[in-house]
């Protein structure tokens, strides 16, 4: 069981059905995160790191294990209560940056604060110091689609963080962009967790985009190592 603000991953497995095979992505997996860590997750394409991410979000339930972050076990909630507590404690920050292209940057950012009963004047209050962080600030009524690739990965930051979560989450987040706005992307992501004191997961095939995590994990074989 995890302390408040720790995360504990235990025995954790997942398959998924591959033909009339299950397909071994995750095998006894273990691993614990102090609170404040940035910790990076390497592994090939298709080595599991999305699912891993999944599973810690609570999108995902594994086949066995516990997934104990600020001393409850996700895996034993059901799909309302890990919906609630996902929305509440953990920011996401994705591949393919899932914006809603209706939304403006702005509408983007407090989606998750109304989503979570707050009032809309409230969640712009709670939004603009983190739009102003990213540098968009004067991008807040624009639309998805007027933004730059880069731009639009600071969106989906601010939209992730905006609701002071626990832990924040980010998968392959660079994976779309070209190397120096990728390195910028990764350098805002995070010093705003660590100005925060948040815990940051990021997966990624990439080794430079690790340089900066105070530890490094590998995804092999369905397993976490500490080395390849």
């Amino acid at each position: 069981m995890s302390e408040n603000g720790f995360l504990h991953l235990e025995n954790l497995s997942k398959s998924y059905p591959e033909g009339a095979q299950q397909r071994i992505v995750l095998k006894d997996v273990n691993a614990s995160f102090a609170p404040g860590e940035f910790v990076a997750v390497l592994g090939k394409s298709g080595s599991g790191k999305s699912t891993l991410l999944n599973l810690v979000s609570g999108i995902d339930r594994p086949d066995r294990g516990s997934i104990w972050l600020d001393g409850r076990d996700l895996a034993a909630l059901d799909e309302r209560r890990r919906t609630l507590f996902r929305r509440r404690n953990i920011g996401f920050v994705f591949q393919f940056l899932n914006l809603i292209p209706t939304l403006t940057v702005e509408e983007n950012v407090t989606l998750p604060l109304e989503l979570d009963g707050i009032a809309v004047r409230q969640a712009r209050r709670r939004a603009e110091p983190l739009l102003e962080a990213v540098g968009l600030l004067d991008r807040r009524d624009a639309f998805p689609d007027r933004l730059s690739g880069g731009e639009q990965q600071r969106v989906a930051i601010a939209r992730a963080l905006v609701h002071n979560p626990l832990l924040a989450l980010a998968d392959e987040p660079t994976g779309n962009l070209d190397e120096e706005t990728g390195r910028q992307v990764l350098g805002l992501l995070n010093r705003l967790t660590r100005q925060a004191g948040k815990n940051l997961i990021l997966v990624t095939h990439n080794a430079e985009a690790a340089g900066d995590a105070d530890r490094v994990l590998y995804l092999q074989d369905g397993r976490l190592t500490v080395r390849e």
